[in-house]
C-alpha cells in the first residue's frame, strides 16, 4: 500500500513538471514574439549604413510594395500644417540608393513642404509618385531669403519621373499681391523681396518625365527646366489666375531634346516659354489659356547671346490668349533663331495670333539699340480662328531684317470682341505667303528676296556654335 501511495505521488509530481515546463516554453516564445514586434520599427531607423524603415499601417490596410518608400513612414503628418519637409528629404535619401525605388505621397493627405533641394546622382529609374496635396508656405515671410529662386528643387538627377494623380500648390496668391505692390512702387523691400520662387525646378537633370499631375498658383513659373536633356512632358495640367504675373506654365533655358504634349496649360504669363540655349523642342497636342501663348523669348536682353533652334510647335489650341505664336528679342542682342515651325494652331479670340516682335520691351520706354538677334526660317502654316487685336504682326529689326518667313494657309477673322486693325503688318521681314490668306493683306506683306541679307544673318550664326 505505501509503494503504491510513493508511485501515485511521484507519477503527480511528474505531471506537474510537465504542465509548468510547457507553459514557460510557450510564454517564453510569446515574449520574444512580442519583444521582435516592440522592436521591429526600430531596426529600419534612418541613420548611416541603416535600411529605411517599413510603411506604418495607420492609414492604410494593403501591403506596401517593395522598395516604395511613403513618405508618412518617415514622420510625415500630412495635415496640411505640420512641416513634413523633413520626412520627404529622409525618403528621398534612402530612395535615392536603390534602383528602381518609388518615393510615395499618399492620397487624401496635404503635405506642407517648405523650400528644399532633392539632390542627386541616383540610382536609376527613380520614381515620386505624387498622389495627394503638395503645398508651399503661403506667407511670403515664412521664406528663407536665401530660398527665394525656387520651391522643390531637383538636382543632377538622370533617369527620374514624377506622376500621380495628385495636385502641388505653390500657393501664390500673397506673392502676386506684393508683386502689385512693387509695380505701383517701384523698390523692393523686407516685405517686397526682389525675386519670386518657381514651384518645380529641375538643374542639370537628364532624362526626365513629367506626368499626369497637376501643377497651380505658382509664385512664379510652375514647371523649369535649366541645363538639362530628354526631357518628357505628358498629359499635365498648370493653372493659376489670369491676374497671376510672371507665371509661366513651362519654361526652358539651356535645355535640349524636349517633348511636351497632351497637357492643359492656363496661366497668367506664357503657356510655354522657350529661353536661350534650347534646341531640338517639340511642343504638340496642347490646350493654352488663359495667358501669353506660346513664346521664344524675350532673348537678347542686356546685349546677352541668345540661340534657340530647331523648334516645332503644332497641333494647339489657343483661347483667350494675348499671344499665339511668338518670338521676341531685345534690342541689342546677338546670336540667332533659326528652323522653327509653328503649325495646325487653332486661335480663338486670341489678341495677336501670329507675332514677331524684335523691338521687345518690358518697360514704357526701351533705349534704341542697333544689334540684334538674327532670324531665319520661320514657318507659319494652318494657323486659323479668330483675333480680337491684329491677325499678323511681324516686326523685325531695322538692322537685319527677319529672313524665310513662311506664311501658308492663314485663316483669321475678327472676333465678336475685335477692337484693332484687320491689316496684317510686316516690317522688315522677308518670305513669302502661300495658300488660302485671309485677311487677304497677308498675301502683300512680306518682301521677296534677301539673298544678301541672308548671306549677313547666317554669320551670326557662329556665334551659337559653342552655345548648342
Amino acid at each position: 500500500m505505501k509503494r503504491n501511495t510513493s508511485f501515485s505521488l511521484l507519477f503527480f509530481l511528474s505531471l506537474l513538471f510537465l504542465i509548468f515546463f510547457t507553459f514557460s516554453v510557450d510564454a517564453r516564445k510569446t515574449n520574444i514574439k512580442k519583444k521582435l514586434h516592440k522592436d521591429g520599427g526600430n531596426r529600419h531607423t534612418r541613420g548611416k549604413g541603416s535600411h529605411p524603415p517599413s510603411p506604418l499601417p495607420r492609414y492604410e490596410s494593403h501591403p506596401t510594395q517593395v522598395n516604395t518608400f511613403d513618405i508618412m513612414s518617415f514622420g510625415a503628418k500630412g495635415n496640411g500644417v505640420s512641416d513634413d519637409s523633413e520626412a520627404l528629404v529622409a525618403a528621398w535619401e534612402c530612395a535615392c540608393k536603390i534602383s528602381g525605388a518609388t518615393i510615395k505621397v499618399p492620397a487624401k493627405f496635404k503635405f506642407l513642404i517648405k523650400p528644399i533641394t532633392l539632390q542627386g546622382p541616383c540610382m536609376n529609374d527613380l520614381t515620386l509618385q505624387i498622389d495627394g496635396i503638395v503645398l508651399a508656405p503661403s506667407e511670403v515671410s515664412s521664406w528663407p531669403k536665401s530660398s527665394l529662386f525656387q520651391w522643390i528643387n531637383f538636382k543632377w538627377v538622370q533617369n527620374f519621373t514624377i506622376k500621380g494623380s495628385g495636385t502641388v500648390d505653390g500657393q501664390g496668391s500673397n506673392w502676386w499681391i506684393l508683386s502689385e505692390l512693387y509695380d505701383m512702387q517701384k523698390t523692393h523691400s523686407e516685405q517686397i523681396p526682389s525675386m519670386k520662387p518657381t514651384a518645380i525646378r529641375f538643374y542639370s537633370s537628364n532624362f526626365v518625365k513629367v506626368r499626369d499631375i497637376k501643377i497651380i498658383n505658382s509664385p512664379l513659373c510652375h514647371l523649369k527646366f535649366d541645363n538639362s536633356k530628354g526631357i518628357k512632358v505628358d498629359n499635365i495640367t498648370i493653372i493659376s489666375p489670369a491676374n497671376s504675373p510672371n507665371t509661366d506654365g513651362i519654361h526652358l533655358q539651356n535645355t535640349q531634346d524636349v517633348e511636351i504634349q497632351h497637357s492643359h496649360i492656363g496661366t497668367g504669363d506664357d503657356c510655354v516659354s522657350i529661353q536661350t540655349g534650347c534646341s531640338n523642342i517639340h511642343v504638340h497636342h496642347i490646350k493654352c489659356g488663359p495667358g501669353h501663348g506660346i513664346s521664344l523669348g524675350g532673348l537678347g536682353k542686356d546685349k546677352s547671346v541668345a540661340c534657340v533652334s530647331d523648334i516645332i510647335v503644332e497641333d494647339i489650341s489657343m483661347k483667350n490668349t494675348l499671344y499665339g505664336a511668338r518670338i521676341k528679342t531685345w534690342q541689342g542682342g546677338i546670336g540667332m533663331v533659326k528652323n522653327v515651325s509653328f503649325s495646325r494652331i487653332k486661335a480663338y479670340d486670341v489678341m495677336f495670333p501670329i507675332m514677331i516682335d524684335q523691338y521687345y520691351c518690358d518697360k514704357q520706354i526701351c533705349k534704341n539699340q542697333t544689334g540684334t538677334v538674327v532670324i531665319s526660317g520661320v514657318k507659319f502654316d494652318q494657323i486659323s480662328g479668330s483675333y480680337s487685336v491684329q491677325p499678323v504682326h511681324l516686326a523685325c529689326s531695322n538692322s537685319i531684317p527677319c529672313t524665310d518667313v513662311d506664311l501658308t494657309d492663314i485663316q483669321l477673322r475678327p472676333s465678336l470682341k475685335y477692337r484693332g486693325l484687320q491689316q496684317a503688318m510686316c516690317w522688315n521681314s522677308y518670305g513669302k505667303s502661300q495658300g488660302q490668306l485671309v485677311p487677304s493683306s497677308i498675301d502683300y506683306c512680306l518682301r521677296s528676296g534677301g539673298g544678301l541679307i541672308k548671306r549677313i544673318a547666317r554669320s551670326h550664326d557662329s556665334v551659337c556654335y559653342k552655345f548648342l
